[in-house]
């Protein structure tokens, strides 16, 4: 039996888990008759169980039944070799469910992918694919970046985004642009890098007031 996030189960419901997993036996709710049961239990949590013992949110005894055979799984930001893979299977998986005729993912946009840092790791990648894939006119797939817009034509934040968003277009593009020794253009350039065209990437630079050496 596999136990999701078992790092937000409730401190009451803990011991009637503890048991199930030690004694191999549980009533059901408004049962009257004890069941037997043999099951072998996997957790998964992005929490810090541990910690969470040491400040009381989580039994000790729960978590040392449980801590039997522990595997960490890195973020997907440490280990960004894995995203070229995983993009082709999320977008296949999608483009059949969908019907869709998308058989093309730009070198740029794999790299747009692999640079960012995937706070919501694998599921983050899930949905920003699968939204892609909804958005795509045409037979290659247009990235929707988080906080960096679209590929192909729009821009890396909404125009009329907040200021902190503003802010963060602002670092991405520099940071883009610090790369290629300030080239706006070809195939190493900034604005491949970030998956867009030279001419908006341009655009998104007046309108945020980079400085004019970045060509």
């Amino acid at each position: 039996m596999f136990l999701d996030e078992i790092g937000e189960m409730p401190l009451e419901l803990q011991p009637k888990l503890l048991r199930a997993i030690q004694d191999q036996e549980f009533e059901r709710v408004g049962g009257m008759r004890t069941i037997r049961t043999d099951v072998r239990f996997a957790a998964a949590t992005n929490r810090d169980l541990k910690a969470m013992v040491d400040e009381n949110e989580f039994r000790a005894d729960l978590y040392y039944r449980l801590h039997v055979f522990p595997l960490s799984v890195p973020p997907l930001r440490e280990r960004r070799e894995d995203i070229p893979l995983l993009t082709r299977h999320f977008v296949q998986k999608h483009v059949q469910r969908m019907g869709r005729a998308i058989d093309n993912i730009p070198t740029s946009a794999m790299e747009a992918l692999t640079r960012y840092a995937w706070p919501g790791n694998i599921r983050e990648l899930q949905n920003v694919l699968e939204r892609s894939v909804i958005l795509t006119h045409g037979n290659t797939l247009q990235i929707a970046m988080p906080d960096l817009g679209q590929t192909s034509g729009s821009s890396v934040l909404n125009p009329r985004g907040s200021k902190a968003s503003q802010a963060t277009e602002r670092q991405a593009i520099i940071k883009a642009l610090e790369d290629p020794k300030g080239h706006v253009g070809g195939p190493d350039g900034a604005a491949a890098r970030l998956g867009m065209k030279r001419t908006t990437l341009q655009s998104r630079m007046r309108k945020l007031n980079i400085a004019r050496q970045y060509r």
